[in-house]
């Protein structure tokens, strides 16, 4: 699978442009705030219909302009000798109005029966805020990589969601009436207890596969010098989620919010059997994250039939030359499928490029 080309219009800066891509390796460079991270997210809407920044999707509407649409067309090589196949992904935002996505003009009836048909993996500066925030920013990243490979999980998930913010709100009438409705309160337990119980299980299950995977690319980027590992940290034991809600009713009432549950998880880093937040240096910390993405791909490839876009944006500003080295290892071993690169110095992606024998696009903005 690759992106073939893209169109936006009245996306983020870009009033109308369109790009035209090839199935290896494509370099978008061009002076720092011309636009480059944007095309790159335009991609990210087209997989995951969402920002990859966690920007509101109104706000990516170009500023004076009342709606955003974004379209690609991704070509498709089920084999050798069988013709390829095209498919097209268009994604809008009105003001006001629902989003819209259709795959070859025939809308989805749900968002979700389309993550992790086109698969991707996003590596950027940001990356580390994965060490430095709260327990909020890597349960999304666990959850996105989780969403992309079980479609079940990401129903799951929203399901559980949903309920949970809506027996906040009634905790929080509670709080307001000064009555409590034990009867309704109690008609949130079950589904939450079932739900719960489940995605709990499937994040133990996943972990349990995508930690040799990091572990083996921390050890490559690292020479083996540090031992790495993550654990999932849950508010209740496993299978026992029914007694922990049942048993922290009152505090939730007194928070006026569900304190115990899967979206209270966190997954902590650790090294040398130490939080990586607290002891770990900035080239380990660095190591950590390109690991996770190393191993989110991994992941992906191994659970779908064709491999993740890969997006690398400014990477080359953020990441030592060891850690340069080995992605483009694995670039001339022929590791990811379709990449795209962001630079906003070309004479620096061509020296590190220059002996890849693959075929490289260069689009200058």
């Amino acid at each position: 699978m690759y992106l073939k080309s893209l169109q936006v219009k009245q996306f983020k800066s870009y009033e109308e442009a369109q790009f035209e891509f090839i199935s290896n390796i494509n370099c978008i460079v061009g002076e720092n705030g011309i636009g480059k991270t944007n095309l790159l997210d335009a991609i990210h809407f087209l997989s995951l219909t969402k920002s990859a920044r966690g920007v509101a999707d109104p706000l990516c509407i170009r500023h004076g302009d009342s709606f955003f649409m974004v379209q690609g067309s991704f070509i498709f090589q089920k084999a050798e000798h069988i013709p390829e196949s095209e498919t097209q992904i268009t994604c809008a935002v009105q003001k006001g109005q629902k989003k819209s996505l259709l795959r070859d003009q025939k809308p989805y009836t749900r968002l979700a029966d389309h993550i992790g048909n086109f698969p991707i993996v996003l590596m950027d500066p940001h990356d580390t805020d994965l060490v430095r925030d709260s327990s909020d920013t890597r349960r999304r990243f666990f959850d996105g990589v989780m969403a992309q490979l079980d479609r079940t999980f990401l129903e799951n998930l929203i399901r559980y969601n949903r309920i949970v913010q809506q027996r906040n709100s009634l905790l929080k009438q509670f709080a307001d009436s000064g009555q409590i409705d034990s009867v309704m309160l109690a008609s949130y337990h079950e589904p939450l207890v079932i739900l719960g119980e489940a995605i709990n299980q499937a994040r133990i299950i996943f972990l349990a596969d995508f930690l040799p995977r990091f572990q083996a690319h921390y050890a490559t980027l690292s020479d083996d010098r540090e031992q790495v590992t993550i654990r999932l940290i849950s508010t209740f034991e496993a299978g026992k989620l029914d007694e922990a809600l049942l048993n922290s009713e009152r505090q939730d009432l007194a928070a006026q919010r569900t304190t115990v549950g899967i979206h209270r998880d966190d997954f902590d880093f650790d090294i040398n059997e130490f939080p990586l937040k607290k002891y770990g240096s900035q080239g380990q910390t660095k190591s950590f994250v390109v690991a996770l993405k190393l191993a989110q791909f991994d992941a992906l490839t191994a659970a779908k039939p064709r491999k993740p876009l890969l997006l690398l944006d400014d990477i080359f500003d953020k990441l030592d030359d060891r850690r340069i080295q080995r992605l483009i290892e694995m670039m001339a071993e022929d590791h990811f499928g379709q990449v795209f690169i962001t630079d906003a110095r070309p004479e620096r992606t061509k020296s590190l490029l220059k002996n890849l024998r693959t075929k490289i696009q260069y689009i200058a903005l």
